[in-house]
């Protein structure tokens, strides 16, 4: 009977849960004529959250290194309904350039409602090669540039009393093969802004920090980068997209899509932490995976 009961808690506040969370809804006023920074926006999941605030009516402010297709999104939100659209482009190996977005942001508005870190450096998936290099260009890129960018753009968002949107994964949560030094990335990324989050409560700082936990999704680069080793269907950007705005305009602490998919892998790990290891292990085609 013990056991039966303890097997039935996760279930029962995983139920309570999502009752909650469909209590939750956005309103597209949520969004308009706010102030919004989206890095990593020229494609996939970034191109997106442009074109679901586009519609909302938010004054937008995209981000990534290729200029064409920045152009296209800017271009592509301005038909949709934006307040207003523009575009920073350059690659954030450039450690001067989130202090420049965010500079473009005040000079453009004066302020900043929302800053939505999402973009990543290119990796691969295999086994380690011992490829430190990789690891240090990984760290500067998805984690580092994000703390830059926060640290440019607090002042403002404490001002505006708003909220920062930081794109993670399933990786940052609990450890999945073949993706070491990414996976160290996003484990850094959940320590650092669930400790900042903290911090900012203790100051009284009216600024909300939302983690949003992410599984497997169809962008072009998660085709490129899995598609051949991860059987698994992937969940669509778009929708993705939304949520990931919906979570930061109600200012959850931590968002999951899709969200059973990652709540359950959650309480497994929590309650069964070497069945969560095989059962992903057991998601890959091993022997598609390269070991150099």
């Amino acid at each position: 009977m013990g056991l039966l009961l303890k097997s039935l808690v996760p279930f029962v506040g995983l139920i309570l849960a999502l009752w909650f969370y469909s209590k939750d809804d956005l309103k597209p006023e949520m969004l308009k004529e706010k102030r919004v920074i989206v890095t990593g926006a020229s494609t996939g999941i970034g191109e997106q959250m442009a074109y679901h605030l586009a519609w909302m009516g938010a004054h937008i402010l995209v981000t990534a290194r290729t200029e064409a297709k920045l152009q296209k999104v800017v271009t592509q939100c301005l038909e949709l309904g934006a307040a207003s659209a523009h575009y920073v482009n350059g690659s954030m190996e450039d450690p001067t350039l989130a202090d420049d977005v965010v500079k473009r942001a005040k000079q453009l508005w004066g302020g900043l409602d929302m800053l939505i870190l999402n973009h990543i450096s290119p990796t691969y998936l295999k086994y380690f090669d011992g490829d430190v290099e990789h690891i240090r260009k990984l760290l500067e890129v998805n984690f580092l540039s994000y703390v830059a960018m926060t640290l440019s753009a607090l002042p403002m968002l404490k001002e505006s009393g708003g909220s920062i949107l930081v794109v993670s994964s399933t990786a940052g949560k609990f450890a999945i093969p073949f993706v070491a030094p990414y996976s160290a990335t996003k484990f850094a990324l959940d320590g650092f802004f669930s400790s900042l989050r903290q911090e900012l409560i203790i100051e009284k700082v009216n600024v909300s920090i939302t983690l949003c936990v992410l599984g497997h999704i169809d962008t072009e680069t998660a085709k490129k980068t899995v598609g051949h080793v991860f059987w698994l269907p992937p969940a669509p950007k778009e929708e993705c997209a939304l949520e990931i705005i919906k979570g930061g305009a109600l200012r959850k602490r931590e968002l999951y899509y899709q969200y059973f998919a990652v709540r359950t892998s959650l309480l497994i790990r929590d309650w069964a932490p070497e069945y969560l290891d095989s059962r992903t292990r057991n998601h890959f085609i091993v022997e598609n995976v390269k070991r150099s």
